[in-house]
């Protein structure tokens, strides 16, 4: 999966979470920070479009903070993503 495709999935959950659980039609400004965060990081990261999930990731690159604020969108959105964007689902499953 590419940098690219990562960024669009991530973005789908964060905005996912948001909406469900801010209320907010837009990201919010704690989940827009997030999410330019999580795009930076997949940016720089050195594993390029050979990247891993994160969670299987030998580099832990996210600060323990946000780190744990991913984790908490993911866990929320990872089932609930299924129903709003099954194919981003399957193709997040495959990988």
């Amino acid at each position: 999966m590419s940098i690219q495709s990562e960024k669009r999935t991530v973005e789908k959950m964060i905005r996912l979470y948001c909406r469900l659980n801010h209320k907010q039609k837009e990201l919010c400004p704690k989940c827009l920070a997030l999410l330019e965060y999580a795009h930076k990081r997949l940016h720089l990261c050195s594993f390029g479009n050979k990247k891993p999930m994160c969670k299987k990731c030998s580099i832990h690159c996210y600060s323990t903070e946000q780190r744990e604020k991913i984790k908490q969108v993911m866990r929320f959105s990872g089932p609930r993503i299924l129903f709003s964007e099954p194919f981003t689902y399957l193709k997040h499953l495959l990988k």
